[in-house]
């Protein structure tokens, strides 16, 4: 199973992501989507499990859930914006991925058995950190994920 992960789109969804996260069987949004067209157009490839960032606090993204939990192959995904935020233990709790996002930083690192990813910006870019998503591919056994550069 191949999962997309995209977060911090602000309102934009560029092409490129579209084409990144094709093929893909559920994608998870870490919030600051920003509009919630993002979220239909991103219906059309795959189911979407999306929570709310800190710009979607206001507006027509204000009702997404804060966090959110969903089992994929098998694997319990935990999505929260900012990893400053994490309310649960995730390996006690028996997360294998912790999902979140708001630095715009991309980043994979494991932690007590559990993955903590997150898939940076694919929205405006910031500063001058790379616009990217990321794919999760999903065996019984492992998950195995890797950050896709959308713009050099």
């Amino acid at each position: 199973m191949l999962i997309g992960v995209i977060s911090d789109t602000h309102g934009l969804l560029r092409h490129e992501a579209l084409e990144a996260l094709a093929g893909v069987e559920h994608i998870l949004h870490a919030g600051d989507v920003g509009d919630p067209r993002i979220l239909d157009a991103l219906q059309k490839i795959a189911p979407v499990t999306a929570i709310r960032g800190n710009v979607d606090a206001w507006g027509d993204c204000a009702d997404l859930p804060p966090t959110d939990a969903v089992e994929l192959g098998g694997h319990l995904f935990y999505l929260v914006h900012s990893v400053t935020d994490l309310d649960i233990h995730p390996a006690v709790a028996g997360v294998a991925a912790v999902v979140s996002g708001h630095s715009h930083k991309p980043s994979i690192h494991a932690r007590d058995g559990v993955m903590y990813l997150n898939p940076g910006s694919a929205g405006p870019r910031r500063f001058n950190l790379p616009v990217t998503v990321a794919l999760v591919a999903l065996s019984e056994e492992k998950l195995e994920a890797r950050i896709v550069e959308l713009l050099s």
